[in-house]
Parts: structure tokens; C-alpha cells; sequence
């Protein structure tokens, strides 16, 4: 089901590809290294790119939907800044584009509820959340987001491990789809996996916005730096690279790896003994080197709000008229017009 971005260097132009992110707040080195430069790096192949502002799934774990507005803008600016081409990928808002969100009532119709509780991705969020009681919205969460990858029949999605369960689902509602009206009407989308898929935070667990955990990739250098400073590490002087044994060294060094563009035990190597003092030095100096372009592109294009509404406008609208192409057949093979 895994496919590299070697399968795809001959024909870039056959392939689509679905990915996006929930507008709660900005994306974080984690979201970078895990799936956004892998973005840009497609879409500079030449595949053709929908990003898609979940504005929706926000209220997937909580009641209300603070300050969403300016976190889809941000999370517009974050895109771009990482070098998304607003020119050529479609870049839309999920309540946006009515008639994708339509697709999820066949779709539902084609899991049961059992299948849903299994998905460990589900079971995860659940369990981070701190509620006690769990919203429709957060358990048909996979299926919303089959809807949101099959609605512009995209075969390709760049995901992390952590989300492969989910694509699990897309490619059992596009089969099953295909299977009981009799028509090919949904490709089953493959995954594609960064060489980083899963990025640790601050504490040796997975980072995430809702964990506290991540460095914000609008960060300065100064807040980055503390923030790696009260990472997680051990009593263990010597610096090796044990993710099993030693998650929040591990993780440290993994970051320091993906920015200097070397092995995580070469970077364990270069500290030794030095302990972990020095190895947050070395990290830190690593990312704001390599985020300085990112950041000065982020702040040029901050001072714009406009045109980062114009280009959600703009996608919205090609996303709406994809969509009601997808619907328009949809209806058709299920004898709904």
C-alpha cells in the first residue's frame, strides 16, 4: 500500500494528492518534517496538490472552535512559507466546500460501528482528550476524512505512521463504494511516508499541538531555544541513540539529524560525553539555522493578511466546483438525481 516518491518521478502529472490540517493552532516542526516539505516536494514534481483547512474536525475534540478564523489564516501562512505554490495547489476550507461534506452520509453507510472502535488512531485521540463521554463527530472521524481525500478522488495521501489506520479507511469506503453501486467511481488512495513520519516533542512522546509539547514553527529563535531547554532528557552523561530506552534523547537527536542533514548517531557521536546540556545547544543552533529562511518568508507574508484570505478564496472555489463533480456522479450511480 506504501508508495515512494520514486514510483511517481515518471508521470508526477497522473497523481493526486489530499493532505491538510486542523486549524487549532500553528504547525509545529513535528508537521514539517512529517508530511509539509514532503508536500512541497511532490508539488514541485508536479503533482497536483489540495490542501485542505479542516475547519470542521476542529470541533472533533472540543465544544467550541476558538479564534478559528485567524488559525486558518495562519495555517494558510504556515503553507506557504514552507514553499507551498498557492498557483498550483488548491488550497480550501473544509465547511467551505458543501458538497464534499455531503459525501458523508453514503459513506457512513458503508462501515459499521464496530470497525470505527477499532481504529487505534480514534482510540489515541480519545484518550488524550480528557473527556469523558465522546462526540459522533470524533468517532466517524475517519470516515469525514475518507470524504475529504475521495472528494477529488485523490490517490495520494502524505501521511505519518500514526495516520495509516485512517487511510486504512478511505481505501475500505472507496472499495466498498465501487463494489455496491458497480462503477469505479473512487481510486484507493496509497500512502506516502516522509523519512520522518513520526517527529518526538519536548517530552519523548509524540509531538503535537494539544500535548504542549512542540516547537511552533513560527517560533523565534529565542522561544525555540527555550523550549529546548526544558526538553525531556536523562541523568545518562554520555549521548547515544536509544529511542526505546532513551525516547527524549532520541528524540532530540532525530530533530538535530533532519536539520543538519546527517544520522541521529552521528549527532550522538559528535556530543559523547559532553551530556545533555550541550546536546540542546547543538539542537537548538540546528533548527533556528534551518528555519531562518522558513521564517523570514513567514513574516514577509504576515504582513498581508488579504492576500492570505484571496488564496483560500480562490481554492475554495476550484474545490467547489471538483466537488460537485464528484457529488454529480456520486448521485448518478446511486440512482439519487
Amino acid at each position: 500500500m506504501i508508495t515512494t516518491v520514486d514510483s511517481i518521478r515518471r508521470n508526477p502529472a497522473r497523481h493526486r494528492i489530499l493532505t491538510g490540517d486542523r486549524p487549532t493552532g500553528p504547525l509545529h516542526l513535528g508537521h514539517y518534517f512529517g508530511t509539509l516539505q514532503n508536500r512541497v516536494e511532490l508539488q514541485r514534481l508536479g503533482v497536483d496538490l489540495f490542501l485542505v483547512v479542516a475547519d470542521y474536525q476542529v470541533l472533533t475534540d472540543r465544544d467550541l472552535a476558538d479564534n478559528l478564523a485567524e488559525h486558518a489564516e495562519n495555517l494558510v501562512l504556515d503553507y506557504l512559507a514552507a514553499g507551498v505554490d498557492p498557483d498550483r495547489a488548491t488550497v480550501f476550507a473544509h465547511s467551505a466546500v458543501p458538497a464534499l461534506n455531503q459525501l458523508l452520509v453514503p459513506f457512513l453507510s458503508l462501515v459499521s460501528v464496530a470497525e470505527l472502535g477499532r481504529n487505534p488512531t480514534v482510540k489515541d485521540e480519545i484518550a488524550h482528550s480528557g473527556r469523558a463521554t465522546v462526540s459522533g463527530l470524533m468517532f466517524t472521524y475517519p470516515v469525514h476524512q475518507a470524504a475529504d481525500i475521495l472528494f477529488c478522488k485523490a490517490d495520494l495521501v502524505p501521511v505519518g505512521q500514526d495516520q495509516l489506520p485512517h487511510l486504512e479507511t478511505t481505501r475500505t469506503v472507496a472499495r466498498r463504494f465501487n463494489e455496491r453501486y458497480g462503477a469505479p467511481v473512487f481510486p484507493e488512495p496509497d500512502a506516502l511516508l516522509s523519512a520522518a513520519p513520526l517527529l518526538l516533542g519536548t517530552d519523548g512522546g509524540k509531538m503535537s499541538k494539544s500535548r504542549g509539547n512542540a516547537v511552533p514553527l513560527g517560533a523565534s529563535e529565542d522561544e525555540t531555544a527555550r523550549l529546548l531547554r526544558a526538553a525531556t532528557t536523562d541523568a545518562d552523561r554520555r549521548i547515544t541513540y536509544d529511542p526505546e530506552h532513551r525516547p527524549g534523547v532520541a528524540g532530540l537527536l532525530q530533530l538535530a539529524a533532519l536539520c543538519l542533514d546527517r544520522t541521529p548517531e552521528a549527532v550522538a557521536e559528535e556530543v559523547g560525553d559532553s551530556g545533555a546540556a550541550q546536546l540542546k545547544k547543538l539542537v537548538t543552533e540546528a533548527v533556528n539555522e534551518y528555519f531562518r529562511p522558513h521564517r523570514a518568508r513567514r513574516a514577509e507574508l504576515a504582513a498581508d493578511r488579504g492576500f492570505l484570505r484571496e488564496v483560500l478564496r480562490v481554492g475554495n472555489e476550484r474545490a467547489n466546483a471538483v466537488a460537485a463533480t464528484t457529488l454529480a456522479e456520486v448521485r448518478e450511480v446511486m440512482g439519487t438525481v
